[in-house]
């Protein structure tokens, strides 16, 4: 019984695993996809879904912090306390936009979750922040301007790009550049010029 216990747990966690891999990637396509078609993607019955998970909504919570998890290793491994921050800043754009191709329809633009999914962006946006503050110590970043509010601002761009992806108004590369350049027109130190200006 000692043995056969580890090896159910094991057997569980590689189901639920399959599952949740299986929810990130029908609902990046069919964001109304149910149980029974995520069970049939993950190679599992209904009812092992269900033993996981007792609702769907249960099962998109799990989803959302299953991908958060992973953007957070993202962002371990990228060491963002490394080098100059404006380098930096670029590496955490680039891991979100990793995220946004394999998930865009849980809003993981930039890896920052969208309004609905507030809370669980926290963790990221105190990564963000921090980066921020960084920057301006080094004089990279704008000085005078609230690292708060260029959080707030570079989550609202990584959102507009991902709409702008997701009504098919831009391609992701495109998006991508955009948000580079805004992003870093944003928190720049130096002055805009006058052409710039108009």
């Amino acid at each position: 019984m000692e043995k056969r216990e580890p090896k159910r747990r094991a057997d569980a966690e590689r189901s639920r695993t399959l599952i949740l891999e299986a929810a990130v990637r029908l609902l990046s396509e069919r964001p109304g996809a149910g149980m029974s078609t995520i069970a049939k993607e993950a190679g599992v019955t209904r009812q092992t879904v269900y033993a996981h998970f007792a609702s769907r909504d249960e099962l998109l919570t799990a989803t959302v912090d299953h991908i958060t998890g992973q953007a957070k290793a993202a962002f371990d491994a990228a060491h963002l306390d490394d080098g100059p921050a404006t380098d930096a800043l670029l590496r955490l754009l680039d891991i979100g936009w990793r995220f946004f191709r394999k998930s865009p329809i849980l809003h993981h633009v930039g890896a920052f979750a969208g309004p609905s999914d507030r809370s669980r962006a926290v963790p990221l946006n105190t990564r963000l922040l921090t980066l921020i503050r960084r920057g301006q110590q080094a004089g990279e970043f704008e000085p005078a301007a609230s690292p708060q509010w260029l959080v707030t601002a570079i989550i609202a761009l990584g959102n507009a790009a991902g709409d702008e992806v997701r009504t098919d108004r831009m391609t992701v590369p495109e998006a991508q550049q955009v948000l580079r350049h805004s992003v870093l027109r944003l928190v720049s130190s130096q002055p805009a010029s006058d052409a710039e200006r108009r």
